[in-house]
């Protein structure tokens, strides 16, 4: 297959060895210009130096772009408005994140009049399909590369070899054996040892949290109020939500919160082992979770855990913009409507236990449910109840009683039911 004519890329950036090697890499292949774009969703230090570093890698310029409000606000929180958690863990920290990205990039390649877009996505993960799926669905008319669909580094050590031969400046060395990726909302860490399920994982691998075991002895309390589903308030001081989400990480760090070790199913149909800290997310997840229990109905409940659990898969998969999605998603609003209150948490040595919740639509109410007199609920209507809706059970026991004894079951006698 011939190769596009490509006048100028954009580059998805993040400055470490594979998308540093990828710019030469494209100029070299494709006879291009490169503009290189990142996006700042909260890597902190990670983007020290980085436009320095693009250039130097021979881009023709490099753009980075503030996106944390928007990612806080309009990515991670109509997704824990969802309650979606994939394969029952992970919080999908990468997953939220690639739609946003993709967004800006074609966003860029329009202002820049560039015809193609890449990214550094392996070709055997999930990334490559959250990237070019947003592409597709934003602007289908631009190339898409991928460089390893294409070229022949296979390994770090020759993505280091090639860094070298072209002079670009990279910090990695074949003592790197984590695969990481971080932002607002988690850490994730992948590869080296962590690839023998067998394994546990070091200490000294994780960033941000603690060990539960080195946690404080005295546990904290904090209060996380919402409105209509959305965090607004930590401690009873109103945050931005990026903000909120930084503040909630740093305490739940400190105690060990939102460390998770599990082996997952990648959408390309293998397993990986991924191990996430995702401390302010897992406290936002359950205080949401304990304000629905108080405002949402049983069976709309009950019906958005199935939403919920159809919504992480699409995340997972890179379809944040099928319509599917947007559908469930204006249904997901319509719930969190009266999802309006505050929920106080304790939290100790990696441990999350609620304490407290209050909200002006609590649909709970105390002379419903006690054991004493009351008017609105006669105990003795539970008789009619309970014969009704254990009927199909009742009916298979008889028939199973009647075969194990070898009879016929013995009909009713419809005629008392006639009427006058």
């Amino acid at each position: 297959m011939s190769k596009p004519n490509i006048d100028k890329v954009v580059l998805a950036y993040s400055g470490g060895l594979d998308t540093s090697v990828i710019v030469p890499w494209l100029k070299e292949n494709y006879n291009c210009e490169v503009i290189c774009f990142c996006a700042n969703i909260g890597q902190g230090e990670e983007l020290e130096g980085l436009t320095e570093k693009a250039l130097r890698s021979g881009a023709s310029k490099c753009i980075v772009k503030d996106l944390r409000a928007e990612f806080a606000s309009d990515f991670i929180y109509p997704m824990l408005q969802s309650g979606a958690v994939y394969e029952r863990q992970y919080l999908m920290g990468t997953s939220i994140a690639r739609p946003l990205i993709a967004k800006w990039q074609v966003l860029i390649a329009e202002e820049e009049n560039a015809n193609a877009v890449a990214h550094g996505a392996t070709g055997k993960g999930n990334d490559q399909v959250r990237f070019e799926l947003t592409y597709k669905a934003l602007n289908p008319s631009l190339h898409v590369i991928s460089p390893w669909r294409e070229w022949d580094i296979r390994s770090r050590e020759d993505a280091i070899k090639y860094a070298a031969q072209h002079n670009v400046p990279v910090e990695a060395t074949t003592k790197s054996i984590y695969s990481r990726d971080r932002n607002l909302w988690h850490v994730s860490h992948e590869g080296g040892p962590l690839e023998d399920p067998a394994t546990q994982a070091q200490e000294d691998m994780f960033l941000w949290t603690v060990s539960p075991r080195n946690a404080p002895d005295t546990p904290e309390t904090v209060e996380v109020a919402f409105e209509s589903g959305e965090p607004t308030a930590l401690n009873g001081t109103a945050l931005a939500p990026d903000t909120l989400i930084e503040n909630l990480n740093a305490i739940g760090a400190k105690h060990g919160i939102g460390r998770i070790d599990m082996v997952e199913n990648r959408l390309v149909g293998m397993k990986s082992r991924g191990v996430y800290e995702t401390p302010g997310g897992t406290i936002l997840y359950a205080a949401h979770r304990e304000l629905e229990s108080l405002c949402l109905d049983r069976d709309t409940a009950h019906f958005k855990e199935q939403v919920a659990h159809k919504y992480a898969e699409m995340v997972y998969f890179g379809q944040w913009y099928h319509n599917l999605r947007e559908s469930l998603q204006k249904f997901i609003e319509a719930t969190q409507k009266p999802v309006t209150g505050w929920v106080k948490l304790s939290l100790y040595k990696g441990s999350i236990t609620p304490v407290g919740r209050a909200s002006v639509n609590s649909l709970y109410r105390e002379d419903f449910a006690t054991f004493g007199q009351e008017d609105v609920y006669d105990q003795k209507d539970a008789l009619g109840f309970i014969n009704l809706f254990g009927l199909p059970m009742k009916v298979k026991a008889m028939i199973d009683k009647a075969r194990d004894k070898d009879q016929d079951l013995e009909s009713p006698d419809y005629t008392k039911f006639k009427r006058d």
